[in-house]
């Protein structure tokens, strides 16, 4: 693999992965659901898998900002696989907006696989773990 390729597969990662925490951040769970495959899945601690764009699209509209709101991602490392999938690692802290300012809600992990669909990358699987 190129090195212009890997730069290639990292910037259109990181551009998805930003993409999908701003939309969240701003209560849009259609265009969440858009950067997901057809048929991909998000895991959290916990909870049973949720797996299609319609299901993915209804779990992040339940999940709509009643108050401001702000993931931050940070240590992002990209490993292009192959010209269609690569796969991502970052840390995040969630932060929420409360009568004393911003707080950190949680810290943690989420480990990506991406997927190029019709030129476009896509998370086929975002699994989610909490740092305790």
């Amino acid at each position: 693999m190129t090195e212009s390729f890997a730069a290639s597969v990292a910037a259109g990662v990181r551009a998805l992965i930003g993409a999908h925490t701003q939309a969240q951040d701003a209560g849009r769970a259609d265009d969440v659901a858009a950067l997901y495959a057809p048929d991909g899945v998000l895991e959290l601690p916990g909870a049973e898998p949720v797996q299609g764009q319609s299901a993915l699209r209804e779990t992040f509209r339940g999940w709509t900002p009643t108050q401001p709101q702000l993931h931050l991602l940070t240590n992002t490392v990209v490993t292009a696989r192959t010209p269609e999938e690569a796969r991502a690692v970052s840390d995040v802290v969630f932060l929420q907006r409360g009568e004393s300012g911003r707080t950190v809600q949680v810290v943690g992990h989420y480990d990506d696989t991406l997927r190029r669909i019709d030129g476009a990358w896509r998370f086929q699987r975002r699994i989610t773990t909490f740092q305790v």
